[in-house]
């Protein structure tokens, strides 16, 4: 259990699970401080750079331990696209990454009751990569050429993100923003339909100018 120190207050007090809770709903940052049960002190960055208690993530557990290259605190933010279903995980994750797979583990429901298990995601099917701050993007292979899975993880601190794509050096860095397609459209000029309205606009302004003038002159 956990006490907040927040704002000169101290609350809670809290477990773990409410803790990353409140960190994934950015009620708290990675820099507030915490008052553990024995006294110690610690930050919420460092609570989450700390493996959950054995116990917490048993999911389908296999023995293949040995293979783990690195283990992360995590949650699963966003999943978009075609191709391989990823539950909607609820909460703070297990991901971690072996020598050919990206292992997630947590809980989500499923129908009308809430399933502890886990996915396996092949690394070679991770073929972009891109650091947000604390979030990592990365775009899966789903079916077609061009045809790709988004999966956005919150690693909680851009240093643990850093790290977290350093581990797949497999992955390129996304060859274009997001926003880029809707820029291009905005500033294409391939578009009639957009030179018609600036076409429009123009027009609009020029009479008013005119009327002015007139209103001036007479």
């Amino acid at each position: 259990m956990y006490r907040v120190l927040l704002h000169g207050r101290d609350v809670g007090p809290y477990d773990r699970r409410t803790i990353v809770g409140m960190r994934i709903k950015k009620a708290l940052t990675s820099d507030d401080m915490l008052v553990a049960s024995d006294g110690a002190r610690l930050t919420v960055a460092d609570l989450l750079r700390t493996r959950p208690r054995e116990g917490t993530f048993q999911p389908n557990k296999t023995t293949t331990y040995s293979l783990v290259q690195a283990t992360y605190s995590a949650c699963v933010l966003e999943v978009r696209g075609p191709g391989v279903g990823i539950p909607r995980f609820k909460g703070e994750v297990e991901a971690r990454i072996q020598t050919d797979v990206l292992r997630i583990a947590g809980r989500f429901r499923k129908g009308f009751q809430w399933k502890d298990d886990r996915i396996k995601l092949p690394l070679k099917d991770i073929v972009h990569a891109r650091v947000r701050n604390s979030t990592v993007d990365l775009w899966l292979k789903s079916g077609g050429v061009k045809d790709f899975k988004r999966l956005s993880i919150e690693l909680f601190t851009p240093e643990a993100a850093g790290e977290f794509v350093d581990w797949l050096p497999q992955a390129t860095p996304w060859p274009e923003d997001d926003s880029q397609p809707a820029a291009l459209s905005a500033a294409g000029g391939s578009n009639p339909w957009m030179w018609v309205a600036v076409i429009g606009t123009a027009v609009v302004v020029a009479g008013v100018l005119v009327m002015l003038l007139s209103r001036r002159l007479y």
